[in-house]
């Protein structure tokens, strides 16, 4: 490994903005947070000034405090200039919730993937009271534990309306090898995987910002799951794949700015640690796999820590993930246990 990648992660800025606030990164680009209520409590949104308007890049969830605290924003830090695009990296609620409130009250243009368009208008048609069928048999092939999943059984499931709102027809595709200017700037878009389908991120030609949505992340990595929707699905090879790619642009002065946490130098280094800490984890992973294990059983070689039922569900969905990674690499075996949960286990 050459001296360029071995530079260690920095932290230009030790502390985020508060709510309302904002933190000038460079001439015409403002970080902005807005809160989340869970453990990671909070979404970083960009606001980049074209000139006679603003460019939002994502925009947290649907919710009368959100849309106060972005009425707040525009009337402040924003100076009263209106907000004529957003910029939605992915699909997840945090991202794209007010998108369609721009998009409706103020007339802003949504630009995003086509996958991540796609997903967002058919997740917010399919609201549900009770989890379905296809739900419950795919917690049950993840091994999930009894009490919560029959408590998911009964309780109303999460919704993607309830947080996202109501997105019009019509939006500018972006896809890899696109440009789009921002804030006096060209920005390249390369496209991420794994966390999210078709995943945007933008590299700045003019200077060393990078936007990285929850693509690249300073010290959490994002979280890669299977879902019902694609119970076979192999996420982490979409990820490493992505990472892969994305490193080959990574430079140690480059900014960049996530969608949580702090924005960071050194992202060779940190492409190269997200990486092998994937790989690490497969490695004990197969060899937790000795014996034949649900997906539930085995959280311990993953997170090396306990999981509470807080984080449950995106733990189990990580977990699919890996051990799905293993049986398509061939590493592992794959059985049905007669109430329907996969059994893994290491070959040889």
């Amino acid at each position: 490994m050459d001296g360029s990648q071995t530079v260690g992660i920095r932290y230009p800025w030790t502390r985020s903005p508060d709510i309302g606030e904002f933190t000038e990164i460079a001439e015409g680009v403002l970080w902005m947070r807005l809160p989340l209520p869970m453990r990671l409590d909070h979404v970083n949104v960009y606001a980049l000034d074209d000139g006679d308007g603003w460019t939002i890049v994502d925009t947290g969830f649907a919710s009368d405090e959100m849309r106060q605290v972005w009425t707040s924003l525009i009337e402040g830090p924003l100076a009263g200039k209106p907000v004529t695009r957003v910029v939605v990296t992915h699909h997840h609620p945090d991202h794209v919730g007010l998108a369609g409130w721009f998009q409706s009250e103020h007339g802003a243009e949504l630009v995003t993937t086509r996958t991540a368009w796609l997903f967002a208008r058919m997740l917010l048609l399919d609201e549900q009271k009770t989890a379905a069928s296809e739900t419950i048999a795919f917690y049950e092939s993840a091994g999930m534990a009894p009490d919560i999943l029959a408590k998911r059984a009964t309780d109303r499931p999460f919704n993607y309306a309830d947080i996202v709102a109501p997105m019009p027809l019509g939006f500018t595709r972006i896809k890899q090898g696109d440009s789009i200017k921002m804030a006096g700037r060209t920005w390249d878009v390369h496209i991420g995987n794994g966390h999210a389908p078709e995943h945007a991120t933008f590299w700045s030609r003019d200077d060393n910002l990078v936007l990285s949505g929850d693509q690249i992340i300073s010290s959490i990595s994002p979280n890669i799951g299977v879902y019902a929707t694609e119970p076979n699905a192999n996420p982490l090879a979409d990820w490493i794949e992505a990472s892969e790619r994305l490193a080959l642009l990574a430079r140690p002065d480059q900014i960049v700015l996530g969608g949580h946490k702090l924005p960071f130098t050194g992202l060779p280094f940190r492409m190269r640690q997200l990486v092998d800490n994937h790989h690490g984890a497969l490695a004990r992973l197969k060899k937790h796999l000795d014996t034949p294990k649900t997906a539930a059983e085995c959280f311990a070689p993953l997170f090396k820590r306990k999981i509470d039922e807080a984080e449950y569900g995106l733990a189990l969905v990580e977990s699919v993930a890996h051990a799905n990674h293993l049986f398509h690499a061939g590493q592992v075996t794959r059985s049905r246990r007669d109430d329907g949960a996969w059994l893994y286990q290491s070959k040889g």
